[in-house]
């Protein structure tokens, strides 16, 4: 196995935007600079949610950009023994309990976070009896959460630098699986990047926040910890993140107007210094010019409207 396993984790709930193609392209440029391996894997953990046929457009698009991988894809929708075996294990340590709570009982008790639209949790149900949780499964499915300790769990990020979170304080118990039975990201990305080999995580700054989390399960999971490097983000003028709602932005309008993948690579090169204006670059281009640095230099986050000009 190669000494550096990265990976690209793409959900195929619409076409790729120009957000996700910069977070693939930066997660395969570090590995490829490094001569190291990536696995692609696709996170359709509710599958219900998604168009199956955005899976076959996600692996074109991919290979259309050049940012071919070494292993998969694998779905996340075919693992769920692997995160059963898990929960199982978080329940033989007395860490797991259901919830009854509905997400308007969350969002009455407090605003989400900016980051990561996540809602704190301030116990609600941690400390129901037996019998309380008996009476309450009679009107309700509960979904699953995990107790978190009072403790601060910190990582030096490749980018933001060191990061620090008290769990108790910033989330509170969260949840690891839904009362529709799906399994959560927290859970599941923890138990795949452990099981593939992952020793680097690229990805969206937004995802920065949940890290500690996913530290913490890999600490009670006796699961090895990966480095990690979140990106700056490609917002909207309005300071929004791009979405897949930003149907302009993404791949099948962007190739639809005939633009080829060296421009779009060379774009997003060029939105963190590695290329110049208007320079198409190949992957394996950009791979060449990877820097860190680079990445550390320009880790505000981009307005699209201003660099579209580029392209």
């Amino acid at each position: 196995m190669a000494s550096c396993v990265g990976r690209f984790a793409p959900t195929p709930s619409g076409r790729m935007h120009l957000g996700n193609v910069f977070s693939a392209l930066m997660a395969w440029a570090s590995v490829r600079s490094q001569n190291g391996s990536i696995i692609l894997r696709i996170e359709d953990l509710d599958i219900r949610a998604h168009n199956p046929e955005y899976s076959s457009l996600l692996l074109n698009d991919l290979r259309w950009l050049g940012l071919e991988w070494d292993s998969g894809p694998f779905y996340q929708s075919k693992r769920t023994e692997h995160y059963k075996e898990a929960l199982n294990s978080l329940k033989q340590k007395d860490l797991l309990y259901p919830c009854f709570c509905s997400r308007a009982d969350l969002h009455a008790a407090q605003a989400p976070h900016v980051s990561d639209n996540t809602y704190m949790y301030t116990g609600t149900c941690r400390n129901l009896s037996y019998a309380e949780q008996v009476e309450l499964s009679k009107h309700k499915t509960p979904a699953i959460r995990l107790c978190v300790p009072n403790k601060t769990y910190s990582f030096e990020d490749r980018v933001y630098g060191l990061t620090s979170q008290n769990l108790a304080e910033s989330c509170g118990d969260f949840i690891v699986q839904r009362a529709d039975g799906v399994f959560a990201y927290q859970l599941a990305v923890v138990v795949d990047d452990a099981d593939m080999g992952v020793t680097e995580v690229v990805r969206g700054s937004d995802l920065l926040s949940s890290t500690p989390r996913q530290i913490y399960l890999q600490d009670v999971l006796g699961l090895s910890c990966s480095s990690y490097a979140h990106l700056p983000l490609l917002v909207a003028p309005d300071g929004r993140r791009l979405s897949k709602r930003d149907h302009d932005l993404d791949l099948g309008a962007l190739r639809a107007q005939g633009k080829t993948s060296e421009e779009i690579l060379g774009f997003l090169a060029y939105c963190i210094g590695l290329a110049e204006k208007g320079e198409p670059l190949s992957a394996g281009q950009v791979a060449d010019r990877f820097s860190w640095d680079a990445l550390c230099a320009h880790r505000k986050n981009v307005v699209v409207e201003h660099f579209l000009q580029v392209l």
